[in-house]
């Protein structure tokens, strides 16, 4: 139980920022209707699956359409 604690203060802020970004790009392909490569099924689908970060910085490096 002592190492949980011991990495608690660096994992937790990981977390709120992965959830973070999460919720950003979510509402992101759900409120937009074009994207310069795939769809919104393809691009939630890929998000949520990708979920560690990876999924979410793809969305914003090869979907998201610059506005």
């Amino acid at each position: 139980m002592k190492d949980v604690q011991d990495i608690l203060p660096i994992l937790l802020p990981l977390v709120l920022l992965q959830f973070g970004l999460l919720a950003y790009v979510l509402r992101h392909i759900l409120t937009h209707a074009s994207y310069r490569r795939g769809n919104r099924t393809l691009w939630v689908i890929v998000v949520i699956v990708g979920m560690q970060f990876i999924g979410p910085i793809l969305y914003l490096l090869l979907g998201k359409e610059e506005s």
